[in-house]
């Protein structure tokens, strides 16, 4: 009955295969490029819902009778990341190691993943430069607000519904000695460079005189789930 039941197995698995191999890789390559099709979908979509909210911030101001009100509202669009900001900073750039990457300092031989910037390494630069005092911070060329989320599909960032490839170039206006010593102080940043030692990824923090980060423009919309 084992043998009955092994051989059966072994039937399914060739017949749904068709004699391929099921975990190639090219579907992964598909489902890339879908992302890469959908994030510039998003681009279009977001140049659009930008200048749909332009036209309804200029009819919401043509509307306000209360200067002071206003006041309070337009003092806000700066902490809130809506307006653009100037000043001094710095800039982080991780990027991936190179493929035939060797093991470096006595470290194991690496994985795929090892060789690549994830997620929580981004997340990890971005929250200590928040904790440094960062007056405004953005990745690529997007300002990022409290409803910012920071997510990777492979060694693919997804911001604001738009995909990027590394290097990812990370920017922080603030005062340049505490941002760097938040980047110091921060575990997460420590065991990005840990890999950075063992195999080579990128990390390159450059001080600017000088950094111009746009206001953010797209929707500010909270969603969320609830138990019904």
């Amino acid at each position: 009955m084992v043998f009955g039941l092994a051989g059966l197995l072994f039937w399914i698995s060739a017949n749904t295969s068709h004699g391929s191999n099921l975990r190639n890789d090219s579907q992964a390559m598909e489902y890339r490029d879908l992302v890469r099709k959908q994030g510039q979908h998003n681009v279009d979509v977001e140049r659009d819902v930008s200048d749909l909210s332009q036209e309804v911030e200029d009819l919401r101001k043509a509307q306000v009778n209360d200067p002071e009100a206003q006041a309070r509202v337009d003092a806000l669009t700066g902490p809130a990341g809506l307006a653009p900001l100037s000043g001094p900073g710095l800039t982080v750039t991780l990027t991936d190691a190179p493929a035939d990457a060797e093991p470096r300092n006595g470290a194991p031989p690496p994985t795929a993943d090892d060789l690549v910037v994830h997620q929580q390494d981004i997340q990890g630069v971005v929250n200590a430069l928040w904790a440094g005092g960062a007056q405004g911070v953005q990745i690529m060329d997007q300002r990022l607000v409290a409803t910012s989320a920071v997510r990777c599909v492979g060694n693919t960032l997804i911001l604001h519904g738009r995909v990027y490839s590394p290097p990812y170039v990370i920017s922080a206006i603030g005062d340049v000695d505490k941002l760097r010593l938040a980047l110091d102080d921060s575990e997460s940043v420590y065991n990005y460079k840990t890999y950075v030692d063992a195999y080579g990824l990128g990390y390159k923090l450059e001080d600017r005189a000088q950094l111009n980060l746009p206001g953010y423009t797209g929707p500010l919309d909270l969603q969320y789930a609830k138990v019904s």
